[in-house]
């Protein structure tokens, strides 16, 4: 793969004008792509075949429920005042008449109908539910900024008017006040890094168009198929976090090469083979564990997995492709300018000294290393045993969404905001609704019960049941399974829970059940590529290992601050609560890809080291002072793109978000710059040791020994080549 990837990087200089005009019209191709044939995103989360699936197809064949997105406009009558007066009566019926010729509008419902009143026992409030021609997600930027409008007037007047529903929810966008602060960081970091921020802006460039048609091609994709709104928001954030990152190792290397006075061409050439290695067997990585999310059987994981996986390849062919031909054009630029005409390095620069001292101590001290490390990661990983996920999202604090819900919640009580709905099917179900209907009043949590409503035909019908609690509460998914236990004690119809409470229990159900196989297939298929590439058996294990503690710790510290509540304005968060349930699947997929790229970058060079002779103590320590550096920035680059997504971020990514961003610190920081030596200097010779029954494995040489030693020879390098690739310190 070296010897490949050094003729690759070659072959990208020497056609380097052809290498840029192809990416840049990719680019402009994605935007014309995605201007034309883009369409509409969802906000819901269901799997086909699902007991609450299978339900909400059912009532909307029987009953006629609509395929559309709805909102439900609320409205409260002045202090002292009742909605049914005849004056509030008539502004009431004004207001529903306004709603009705919204653009888009199918229908909205009059809350004083006596055949199907939505009024609050009281008479103080109401609620219109608002119907739209479009489904969830369809619903455009005019129609929601039309009823917003109509609603901001009505609250002028003589009532208190909020509306919430997924009608009025805007879809989640990127390129906010705060990814660009994380963008900025990763620029300073780069700066900082390069000492120059001609090399730190090309990083941010070739990072930028690999992200671009990245998530250019999903836009496109929504014109075919059903994409999730949040799926292009996880592909940005991590295909920019990796596109920095795996330029830069290849920008570093070259750097390096330059200073110890190698040509640009042979420097260039040797750096995308070298590190270009490490690099697309890291990216491998992050492929297999994005890609593995498939294999759950859940299609919106699916979605999500292969978009930011096809994310994964684009930054990866950038990396080794529009980089070195960029790098070619640059040439000596992409050095401080003290730098490139300065004789070349001979000795260690007293940053690599810092990281020697670094590594030195973690070496000597291992054992007290290791414990200590353990047990601080073990006691921030505790929050992790008491998590609670939900699909259901708590709308921000401050919005009339949250407003419209508390107004709902205060006069009809927390349950309507997430009604449960059961239905029957079959010769019988109007007198097995009936029947069920009081059973049903005796549960737990239960507020109301509304009488059976029967389909035309009578061989179908539905009874609404209104929970006490709120629909992302524990008590509320116990009720969803206490009404499925009485339900199918019931003879005489075939029976069915749904709703959205309902949803999110059988999700959450399918991502426990395919939790432990996702684990298993992801780690397992990277526990065969670490083996392949560190040739051991413990390096890799000792690696694994290490995600798992940083996994709990990342789980843990987001279970404190989204569930508990700690430190909670840290991360501008509204509301505490249960966590998304794809928190921890999507923690797995992306974390496990991200902390694997860490092994890989940073015990290559002990492996390095080692390969050329040097004792493992002093491997370790000449590896990790050789990439100690980089990795380092890495971290800080991807910590502040992830952290960029946690203040402003909607519910599912800021969790999310945080949830990376403490995992990339931990993983960094603690698991692979103190752990990780500490464990290889107590492991000694052993670390390295193949099992005689394994030699049979084909190395893939991401260090690049190959091209050290000659072997990758293109004819016209000569000498300069074999003198000074695969130096890299």
């Amino acid at each position: 793969m070296a010897r490949l990837l050094y003729r690759l990087g070659l072959g990208a200089q020497r056609h380097r004008l052809l290498v840029v005009v192809i990416w840049l019209l990719a680019l402009a191709g994605g935007g014309v792509g995605a201007a034309t044939l883009s369409g509409p995103t969802s906000d819901s989360f269901s799997i086909p075949g699902q007991e609450s699936t299978i339900a909400q197809d059912k009532l909307q064949e029987e009953f006629d429920t609509g395929g559309g997105a709805t909102a439900r406009v609320v409205m409260r009558a002045p202090d002292g005042q009742q909605l049914t007066a005849p004056a509030n009566a008539a502004e009431v019926k004004s207001l529903v008449a306004d709603l009705s010729e919204q653009p888009g509008v199918v229908s909205a419902s009059d809350p004083l109908d006596p055949n199907a009143p939505t009024v609050s026992p009281d008479r103080t409030t109401a609620y219109s539910t608002v119907t739209y021609e479009g489904g969830i997600g369809e619903v455009t930027e005019e129609q929601r900024e039309a009823i917003l409008n109509t609603v901001e007037q009505a609250d002028e007047g003589p009532f208190t008017v909020e509306v919430s529903g997924q009608a009025v929810t805007a879809t989640p966008s990127v390129g906010g006040p705060g990814e660009a602060i994380g963008v900025i960081a990763a620029l300073v970091v780069l700066s900082l890094t390069y000492g120059s921020l001609v090399a730190a802006g090309m990083n941010l460039v070739t990072a930028g168009v690999g992200v671009g048609i990245g998530t250019l091609g999903i836009s496109i994709a929504t014109g075919f198929l059903e994409l999730q709104s949040t799926t292009s928001i996880l592909a940005t954030m991590l295909g920019l976090a990796v596109g920095i990152d795996y330029a830069l190792f290849i920008i570093n290397r070259h750097r390096q090469q330059l200073r110890q006075g190698t040509d640009v061409e042979t420097s260039v050439a040797t750096a995308v083979g070298t590190a270009g290695s490490a690099v697309v067997t890291a990216g491998i990585t992050v492929f297999i564990a994005l890609v593995g999310l498939s294999v759950v059987g859940i299609p919106f994981l699916t979605q999500m997995g292969l978009a930011a996986a096809a994310t994964i390849v684009v930054a990866v062919l950038v990396a080794i492709t529009l980089v070195p031909a960029v790098l070619s054009y640059l040439g000596r630029l992409v050095l401080p300018r003290r730098q490139r005409t300065a004789p070349a390095e001979t000795g260690t620069s007293s940053e690599r000294g810092v990281y020697a001292g670094w590594v030195g101590a973690v070496t000597r001290g291992r054992i007290p290393a290791l414990l200590i490390s353990l047990v601080a990661l073990g006691v921030v990983a505790v929050p992790a045993a008491s998590m609670n996920t939900t699909l259901v999202q708590t709308p921000s604090e401050g919005t009339t969404q949250a407003r419209a819900q508390q107004m709902l919640a205060d006069s009809f009580g927390e349950g309507v905001n997430g009604p449960l709905v059961a239905y029957f099917e079959g010769d019988g179900a109007p007198q097995t609704a009936q029947r069920a209907s009081a059973e049903i009043a005796q549960l737990d949590d239960v507020a109301t019960v509304t009488p059976p409503t029967p389909n035309a035909t009578g061989d179908a019908a539905m009874v609404t049941v209104m929970p006490e609690s709120g629909p992302a509460s524990t008590e509320t998914e116990q009720l969803v399974g206490d009404l499925r236990d009485r339900l199918a004690d019931i003879d005489g119809a075939e029976s069915y829970v749904t709703g959205t409470t309902a949803v999110s229990v059988d999700v959450a159900h399918s991502l426990d059940q395919a939790l432990p196989i996702y684990l298993v297939l992801v780690v397992g298929l990277a526990l065969i590529l670490l083996v392949l590439v560190f040739r051991s058996i413990l390096v890799p294990l000792v690696g694994v290992l290490g995600f798992l503690l940083t996994l709990g710790a990342a789980l843990g510290a987001t279970v404190a601050v989204f569930q508990w509540g700690w430190l909670s304005e840290l991360v501008n968060l509204d509301d505490t609560g249960p966590l998304i349930s794809l928190t921890p699947i999507l923690m797995i997929g992306i974390l496990f890809g991200l902390a694997m790229d860490y092994q890989i970058f940073l015990v290559s060079r002990m492996h390095e080291a080692y390969h050329r002779g040097d004792a493992p103590r002093a491997a370790i320590v000449t590896g990790f002072r050789q990439a100690a550096p980089v990795v380092v920035a890495a971290a800080l680059i991807m910590f502040s793109v992830f952290a960029g997504f946690v203040p402003a971020g909607n519910a599912t990514i800021k969790s999310i978000a945080f949830a990376l961003a403490v995992g990339i610190l931990v993983d960094a920081f603690v698991v692979r710059m103190v752990l990780m030596p500490a464990a290889l200097a107590l492991l000694g010779r052993a670390a390295w040791w193949l099992p005689g029954w394994l030699r049979w494995l084909p190395a893939l040489d991401v260090e690049g020994t190959a091209i050290a030693e000659g072997e990758a020879d293109d004819g016209e390098s000569g000498s300069g080549q074999r003198q000074h690739a695969g130096v890299g310190s």
